[in-house]
């Protein structure tokens, strides 16, 4: 099952009230895309990505994380890490746009993991749903024909596809790559592509 974390500082309104999700990757989508960040002040927000998270918690669009976070599973670090480093994505975007997530998903699983608590199939790493299911069990109001999965990988558009909802490839983090075909394979053609971020909010403000 997909991990939860209580994102410190949210103001969200009850989802029954909600309709729009935008299902959120979080390394260069919203954050640069460093590797694995073995500490926690490498996170740093993209440009205008805080900004961004604001106008949907404006436009009273649910905001969630849903991120594949391998490190624990790989022996990089522990699970406690990953907890920091989503900490850390809080409290920035707070501090840069006082911006606040409405949920945090994520999977630290890897079938050929070499951590045996973390080394196993699961129904949660993306491109599988589990995290978008979990979301939409816990908030029920979630339309998913109106939501949106924002993210870098392939495996963002094919995890957007396989749960029912539009999608964004971002040319931030590996996104260019992905479109040159020198990055994973894209099996399912996004919905739209945009160059961040703050082009995909645009975009969905404008068609709400």
């Amino acid at each position: 099952m997909p991990q939860t974390q209580e994102p410190q500082g949210s103001s969200a309104t009850p989802l029954q009230q909600k309709q729009i999700a935008v299902f959120l990757d979080r390394d260069g989508t919203l954050n640069e895309e460093k590797g694995y960040l073995r500490q926690v002040d490498d996170l740093v927000l993209l440009p205008g990505a805080a900004n961004a998270i604001r106008r949907l918690n404006d436009a009273g669009i649910l905001t969630v994380l849903t991120t594949n976070q391998t490190g624990p599973a790989r022996g990089f670090y522990g699970e406690d890490h990953v907890l920091a480093l989503n900490k850390r994505l809080v409290s920035l975007l707070e501090k840069e746009g006082g911006a606040h997530l409405d949920a945090i998903y994520y999977c630290p699983h890897l079938a050929k993991g070499s951590v045996p608590e973390y080394a196993l199939e699961c129904d949660c790493r993306k491109p599988q749903t589990g995290m978008i299911d979990k979301a939409c069990t816990a908030f029920p109001g979630i339309n998913r024909e109106l939501s949106y999965v924002l993210g870098d990988k392939a495996s963002d558009v094919e995890f957007g596809h396989n749960a029912g909802c539009k999608t964004f490839l971002l040319k931030t983090g590996y996104g260019t790559r992905v479109l040159e075909g020198k990055y994973q394979v894209l099996s399912t053609k996004p919905t739209y592509v945009a160059d961040s971020v703050v082009e995909a909010v645009d975009l969905i403000l404008q068609s709400v």
